[in-house]
């Protein structure tokens, strides 16, 4: 019994002993003899992962306008191998007549040589030409001879990539900001919007599994990416068009270096516009530095609002008290002076005219009630906000810097200096939203440049309008630096952009720029005007900031930045009368008008009123109409065309009315309000994209 146990081992040992050793041999035979036919095997076997690119989002205006997107364009290759000799032979002249003509860089001889190589060297991709194509213009190639036939039998290859592109060229470029290509060829926001919503934007990338089959990588599966998220600004493109140029066509005038304008609404803190332009070596001008919202410098007179504020607070003075500053026009400050400019000898003069006329008698009045107590002076003004930054999301605010008494830069001047806008920092934004807040009833408003992020036309997040800090000061001081700033426009220094049409409140600023370690020893200007409009009940704020402006063709704020904000100003108003005066002449009619609508229903509404209607053979054939008030109490109807091929303009229309027009274009709408419909997210004539996101307020 144990001579068979250990027969039975043995042979199992044996067994064993083979079977290893047949592996051994085997090994040995695939890797010495049979090795290299299957390394040539692996290449085509290759398996790797590929990054599939999703579609970044698109940057838009407040009414869906498109300010920055992704456009794909196309490189074109070749592959040679697929195409039958036969088709090559009868068609490779006729294509590389196409590609002569449709690129104009090369001869026909040129292009059939190339086609030839690739044939004849069955090369499987080979480029065409390096310049990138349109979608348009790869649509007409697809059609050129043997790529007519297909990729499998025309051997044309397609190799996408996206361009981002600005299709509103150069307005708000700088804000909307631009994007750095990485060495993989993928896209990141580098400063404006680009960057600051960078993550909402890139979208999330997919994943596509590829195998190496014949010198090609095929897709065996592909994880679809998820595009980016849209970001809607607060920019409004009509605004930004005459902001920009109202701001260039003056730098062109002067010739000044640099410049920038900001229109933002009263309310909301919504910049409707930013415009910044720096003169090139050539004499033309770009945005290449956002100096609205990082360039903090010193802003000359344009402060002077809020010096008056402190004294206003502290009750040192009143609009209408009388103070002596002397028949010189001169002030003397330990052994420094400042001057009036344009040779004003003030005398004896009310504190308001001393406020509209710019007078630096004002540092004299800082001067007399804080040098003993400075830190009194410092505190109003940053009870103001001013020693803050807005936090605005853009990157590159730059930070506002007050001097404090007990700092080693605090000097003797120091009190009087930044009293007129010396010896202080802060950006013109900044600026603008404390003259914001003093139009919007002493309530600052954190300036916002983006309200939604959506994506396909679906809100994901929201961005309300924010309120910053409390109010500035009382209701009393409020009232008087309001009426202030009016008397600048009135009757001051500002008097050359006064219109009867609308009442504008602000305040002029120029102030010498230091240069370098020469200080102040060159003469060089920043002309500033800085307000809002209609003054009675303001709208927008605006500031025009221009630095260094030509000597010979003047530097005062009065002469290089008031026409600008005067020319805003009044072309704006004219939109906005359109906008939220309409309304209130409508309701002063007597006879009930709504503007657009169905046939039908008015023709029920005022048969029950008992009003006669005009017009009725003129809409016969049409469902939709405009009514307006006719002789007496007649009711006029007007024809109203609907073209559901582009956005149908529904504005005047009722909630159901506009629904019903909307939905019937294949756009999905978005309702804030009641009433009827006073603005449309998407301007009226664009095309329509299915599915498409319009919002609709109503009043």
């Amino acid at each position: 019994m144990k001579g068979e146990i250990v027969w039975r081992i043995g042979m199992v040992y044996i067994l064993m002993m083979l079977v290893a050793a047949l592996i051994v041999v085997k090994a040995l035979h695939v890797q010495m003899w049979e090795g290299e036919k299957w390394r040539s095997k692996s290449g085509s076997v290759r398996v790797k992962d590929f990054e599939v690119a999703p579609n970044r989002g698109d940057i838009c205006a407040c009414d869906g306008r498109k300010l920055a997107s992704s456009v794909p364009y196309y490189e074109l290759r070749f592959d040679g191998a697929v195409v039958a000799n036969d088709v090559f032979r009868a068609n490779a002249d006729s294509l590389a007549l196409c590609l002569s003509r449709f690129f104009g860089d090369e001869s026909p001889a040129y292009y059939r040589k190339r086609l030839g190589t690739a044939k004849s060297q069955k090369k499987r991709y080979y480029l065409l030409n390096k310049r990138k194509v349109s979608y348009n213009e790869l649509k007409k190639i697809r059609e050129f001879p043997i790529f007519r036939l297909g990729k499998n039998k025309g051997g044309l290859i397609e190799v996408m990539s996206s361009t981002r592109l600005q299709p509103h060229v150069n307005l708000a470029s700088r804000t909307i900001g631009y994007l750095n290509e990485a060495e993989d060829g993928s896209f990141e926001g580098r400063v404006g919007i680009e960057g600051a919503f960078e993550n909402e934007l890139k979208g999330i990338p997919g994943r596509s599994v590829k195998q190496m089959m014949s010198g090609t990588w095929v897709p065996v599966t592909v994880e679809e990416p998820e595009d980016g998220n849209d970001v809607i600004t607060t920019i409004d493109v009509d605004y930004q068009d005459i902001v920009q140029h109202a701001l260039l066509r003056q730098m062109e005038k002067f010739e000044a270096d640099k410049g920038c304008a900001i229109l933002m609404e009263v309310k909301t803190g919504d910049v409707k516009a930013i415009a910044n332009l720096t003169r090139t070596t050539g004499g033309t001008y770009r945005e290449s530095m956002n100096y609205a919202i990082g360039d903090a410098g010193e802003p000359g007179s344009v402060i002077k609002a809020a010096t008056m504020i402190a004294l206003l607070e502290d009750g040192y003075v009143e609009p209408d008290d009388t103070v002596d500053l002397g028949g010189t026009g001169r002030y003397q400050f330990y052994e420094n002076y400042l001057t009036d400019s344009d040779n004003k000898k003030p005398g004896k003069i009310s504190i308001r005219h001393v406020f509209e006329t710019s007078s630096n008698g004002i540092a004299k009045i800082v001067y007399d009630h804080y040098r003993k107590q400075p830190e009194r002076f410092v505190n109003r003004w940053c009870g103001l906000g001013l020693d803050k930054s807005l936090g605005v999301r853009l990157k590159g605010e730059g930070e506002p810097y007050i001097k404090h008494p007990g700092e080693k830069e605090w000097t003797g001047i120091t009190l009087p200096w930044m009293s007129i806008g010396y010896e202080l920092k802060i950006t013109p934004l900044q600026v603008l939203a404390f003259y914001n807040a003093i139009a919007n009833d002493g309530q600052r408003m954190r300036p916002r440049f983006v309200k939604e992020i959506r994506n396909r036309g679906r809100i994901v997040e929201s961005f309300e309008p924010e309120e910053v800090g409390g109010r500035l000061c009382s209701r009393s001081t409020l009232k008087k630096i309001q009426e202030m700033l009016e008397g600048v426009v009135e009757n001051g220094t500002a008097r050359n952009i006064r219109t009867d049409k609308y009442r504008i409140a602000g305040k002029t600023g120029t102030a010498r720029i230091a240069t370098g370690t020469k200080g102040y020893g060159i003469r060089k200007y920043r002309a500033s005007f800085v307000g809002f409009f209609p003054a009675e009940a303001p709208l927008y704020s605006c500031i025009v900031v221009i630095d260094n402006p030509s000597l010979s063709k003047g530097f005062y704020a009065a002469q290089v930045s008031s026409p600008v904000f005067r020319e805003i100003a009044d072309k704006v108003y004219s939109i906005a009368y359109m906008q939220y005066g309409e309304q209130q002449r409508v309701a002063e009619k007597t006879v009930p008008v709504s503007k657009n609508g169905l046939k039908t229903d008015f023709r029920k509404i005022f048969d029950g009123l008992g009003l006669e209607l005009d017009g009725k053979a003129e809409v016969e054939e049409n469902d939709w109409v405009i009514t307006s008030s006719g002789e007496g109490e007649n009711v006029v109807l007007k024809p109203r065309r609907i073209n559901n091929s582009v956005v149908p303009n529904v504005k005047g229309m009722g909630l159901r009315d506009a629904l019903f027009v909307l939905e019937n274009a294949g756009l999905k709408v978005g309702v804030v309000g009641a009433g009827m419909v006073q603005r449309q997210s998407l301007a009226p004539g664009q095309d329509v994209r299915e599915g498409g996101y319009i919002q609709i307020e109503l009043r």
